[in-house]
């Protein structure tokens, strides 16, 4: 009883950090989800869009720029990334996932290059934490908060976007390529924005991540699509697609539920070296099970 009892405190204890990070890493998802749910392009290229974003905006801190400035600059960063990534796609006609990871690795050293170094500290440096709480900027509740506001300011203007004209000629593309362009649909621009739209995300959460731990890395991203996908896939799984709203709930809901199972996995003495295969073989199985009971595949993608 007193172990069970140990296993709660602990995991209660670590509820607030796990929620800051859950809505840090729900951009990451929401990221995800447009390229590989809107798009069906399986984009890789977020693992290396979030420690790009992470280390633009450490760069852009140091040389004395504002913390909202600085998100903005690494939100374009990562777009840009997204950009590289479909261009490449569809001008050599290579596979899609041989792009991301072409992509992913030039943007190691291009890291390094934008910073100088392998991580940069940022605690000297203001951040937007500071600017919008103040004195409670290290207070994990009202993190909670802030955060909680941008992730569903974030979801109403994609909501919004996806129901207008470019959002649903995107949608279309993602479903059939052959019936967008039949409907006069320029297949290339919206491929190109959609990727660019979702690594800017990713790049808006690793310059979130920089402010929030004091520290940029190049390392951060390190088993991030795994963890987005994990996510993408445990909130769909309970909230379902049928509607533009779920399509866009699921990927936070599944954030935070997904990085509450961490906190408990670690509660009761989990390695967190095996938490990546944990990971992994939680995606591996639901993919799978669809297709063992034959029905159609839960990842439809393009090549």
């Amino acid at each position: 009883m007193e172990s069970a009892m140990e296993v709660f405190s602990a995991f209660v204890n670590l509820i607030p950090v796990s929620l800051v990070q859950s809505l840090i890493y729900a951009f990451v998802a929401l990221g995800i989800m447009i390229p590989f749910r809107v798009l069906s392009f399986p984009d890789l290229t977020s693992e290396g869009s979030l420690p790009l974003g992470a280390c633009v905006c450490a760069a852009a801190l140091v040389a004395g720029h504002h913390p909202v400035s600085a998100l903005l600059l690494a939100m374009l960063a990562g777009f840009a990334a997204g950009c590289v990534t479909a261009l490449i796609h569809q001008k050599v006609r290579i596979n899609t996932l041989l792009c991301g990871i072409l992509v992913l690795t030039a943007l190691y050293s291009i890291n390094i290059r934008i910073m100088g170094q392998p991580n940069t500290p940022l605690f000297a440096y203001p951040t937007v934490f500071e600017l919008a709480l103040g004195d409670h900027k290290g207070d994990s509740w009202y993190q909670i908060a802030l955060l909680g506001v941008l992730v569903l300011l974030l979801c109403v203007l994609l909501w919004w976007a996806l129901r207008t004209q470019i959002g649903m000629a995107m949608r279309a593309v993602g479903v059939n390529i052959p019936m967008a362009r039949a409907q006069g649909i320029n297949v290339a621009v919206h491929t190109v924005c959609g990727l660019g739209l979702g690594n800017a995300f990713a790049a808006l959460a690793g310059g979130l991540l920089a402010q929030n731990q004091g520290f940029a890395d190049v390392n951060v991203g390190f088993g991030v699509l795994i963890n987005g996908l994990a996510a993408l896939i445990l909130g769909e799984t309970l909230i379902g697609t049928r509607s533009v709203w779920r399509q866009l709930l699921a990927p936070v809901v599944g954030a935070i539920l997904y990085y509450q199972v961490i906190s408990f996995a670690l509660a009761v003495g989990m390695r967190p070296s095996d938490l990546k295969l944990a990971t992994a073989v939680f995606v591996l199985l639901t993919l799978a099970i669809p297709a063992m009971r034959g029905k159609a595949s839960t990842l439809r993608v393009r090549e």
